[in-house]
């Protein structure tokens, strides 16, 4: 599949950690895309990732889907339906749950400018964070990947951290 066939409003779904951020970057730099980072909307910026008010969130997120342009990288469910009907394609991201971890350890220690990390927020080791990647996100692997089965949009699942590093070279995307 080439990068276009995905369109102009791209969905990349993932666990935590997966690499969504960076290649909704990668993406939206190549194929001049506006990057979302829903991250970035359900927290509030200069804080240590305190989340908005869920209503604040989904007006953001509703506000970001009307664009004719854009990548956005994130899951948060309750807003997804809406989110998929504007989307013209669709990418799912798999790495294991160690991969997961081991990124999210490594963002926390040494990344000080990582792609969509929160403006004046920084990364920082936290139970519940270790808690969602080990216990909640491999309870919702089945759920992505019975929606990546059933969703009509041209679409493509990287099942590996070694199959999201061959995209980037034959997309030719800058990291």
């Amino acid at each position: 599949m080439h990068l276009s066939d995905l369109g102009d409003r791209i969905c990349i779904l993932g666990p935590s950690n997966s690499g969504k951020s960076t290649l909704a970057d990668a993406i939206a730099r190549k194929r001049g895309l506006t990057p979302v980072h829903l991250d970035q909307l359900f927290h509030v910026p200069n804080t240590d990732w305190v989340e908005r008010p869920y209503e604040d969130f989904a007006a953001l997120h509703d506000q970001a889907i009307l664009g004719e342009r854009w990548v956005m990288d994130g899951n948060y469910s309750k807003v997804m339906p809406q989110r998929l009907a504007r989307a013209t394609g669709f990418i799912l991201l798999e790495v294991s749950t160690a991969v997961s971890l081991m990124r999210y350890f490594r963002r926390c220690l040494f990344e000080r400018d990582r792609r969509g990390a929160l403006e004046g927020g920084r990364d920082s080791i936290k139970w519940g964070m270790i808690r969602h990647i080990a216990i909640t996100t491999p309870k919702n692997r089945l759920r992505y990947e019975t929606l990546f089965q059933e969703i009509m949009l041209p679409k493509i699942r990287l099942g590996s951290a070694s199959e999201i590093s061959r995209i980037y070279d034959r997309w030719e995307l800058d990291r």
